[in-house]
């Protein structure tokens, strides 16, 4: 049995992949692609560099990282980088969390139509922010924000849902208009109704343009339009959640939370409490009853199901800029909030490990000796990825 000190998602991979493929039959490709990459993570499969200290000569093997956004071991240091780069475009001004989510109705044409009913959540959710904040009663001017897609719940069932990181106030030409309350953003039932219309109009359009595809269990929707037509009934009945946090405390406080949502997967390796044969055993937080932490066991096969819903298809985008954060004139009017809101330029580096940084070349790379802590480690030679014939390759 692994303990939770050294159990990560790979071990559980390895473990049932192969069992669940041979159980399940033909997987999505791109379910394959992670997998494969999160089993081959830092280990020889990927090849590696031998580095050895310039003072004492000891000697240690780096294997190569996935690099795949849904492995859980390889998302820090791509989060410290990402963040680095936000400190620069943080304003001074409050900031507010507001997060849009589908009702679970939805949750079936989410699973079988990711892209398509993905996209639509940006959009609408977006759409709500930029419209209100134009809104001359409301505020009267164009927001900037940044938007990131989650798709799992605490259990890891699937739980689509946006979160939207919102300054408190927007741009007026050359006027930096700050929001009348400094409590909430705009109202949530405003919110809320107004993203409803909006989702449900534009996924009307997708199904009437076969944008949706209807595989499994919503067969039935396309072979009986009535229970289409009864859905979207209940779904236009239906309060929608819209979920507006207090503000945040600081820009300290937004970066706290930027660090810690933007690149989360479905689950962490800290969150592994132990593997045997047969089930995975985690921990996840229960927010009906207080927001506990428990401990829940599923059997491995399930677990990797789970899992595998919160795969995002290939090259989909899951942080999204909106307003004068958007590409279109986004230094220029970024500059001009600066300036209008009395910002100044982040100069301290975000703090990342002493160790090779990402960015630099393979030769150049070079930390301190863990051993003597005196010399510095350094490239000695390369492990090229095994050939299809499972021999590594070693070059200097």
């Amino acid at each position: 049995m692994h303990n939770t000190n050294s159990l990560q998602l790979a071990d559980v991979l390895r473990a049932g992949f192969s069992r669940f493929v041979a159980a399940t039959g033909p997987l999505p490709p791109q379910h394959y692609a992670v997998a494969n990459a999160i089993m081959g993570c830092k280990t020889a499969a990927l090849g590696g560099h031998v580095f050895k200290c310039d003072h004492c000569g000891h000697d240690k093997i780096s294997y190569n990282s996935c690099r795949n956004r849904h492995c859980p071991s390889c998302q820090a240091q791509a989060r410290a980088h990402w963040v680095e780069k936000r400190l620069d475009e943080l304003l001074a001004v409050p900031y507010f969390h507001v997060v849009f989510t589908l009702p679970n109705a939805l949750n079936p044409f989410a699973l079988r139509n990711k892209s398509c009913m993905y996209n639509l959540l940006f959009r609408a959710a977006s759409e709500t922010l930029c419209e209100l904040g134009r809104d001359p009663k409301r505020l009267g001017a164009e927001l900037g924000f940044i938007a990131l897609l989650h798709t799992w719940g605490q259990t890891l069932q699937d739980h689509p849902h946006l979160h939207c990181v919102v300054p408190a106030g927007g741009l007026r030409d050359d006027e930096w208009v700050a929001s009348k309350s400094s409590s909430f953003l705009f109202p949530i039932a405003v919110m809320a109704k107004l993203f409803r219309g909006k989702f449900l109009d534009y996924f009307e359009h997708a199904v009437e343009g076969g944008d949706i595809e209807f595989h499994g269990q919503l067969r039935r929707y396309r072979d009986e339009p009535k229970l289409m037509s009864d859905l979207l009934d209940t779904l236009y009945r239906k309060q929608w959640v819209v979920y507006a946090k207090p503000p945040f405390a600081g820009p300290e406080a937004v970066v706290k939370y930027l660090g810690r949502y933007t690149h989360r997967i479905a689950i962490a390796n800290s969150r592994l409490v132990s593997l045997d044969d047969t089930e995975v055993r985690f921990r996840w937080k229960d927010y009906a009853d207080g927001h506990k932490q428990k401990v829940m066991a599923l059997n491995i096969a399930e677990f990797i199901r789970r899992f595998l819903l919160h795969v995002l298809p290939k090259g989909f985008v899951r942080i999204r800029y909106y307003g004068f954060l958007s590409c279109r004139g986004r230094a220029e009017k970024l500059a001009l909030c600066m300036s209008l809101t009395g910002k100044r330029r982040h100069t301290e580096p975000h703090a990342i490990p002493d160790a090779p940084h990402a960015t630099q070349p393979w030769s150049e790379r070079t930390w301190v000796c863990p051993l003597c802590n005196k010399g510095r480690m350094r490239l000695c030679f390369r492990i090229h990825k095994p050939d299809p014939g499972g021999t590594l390759s070693i070059a200097a």
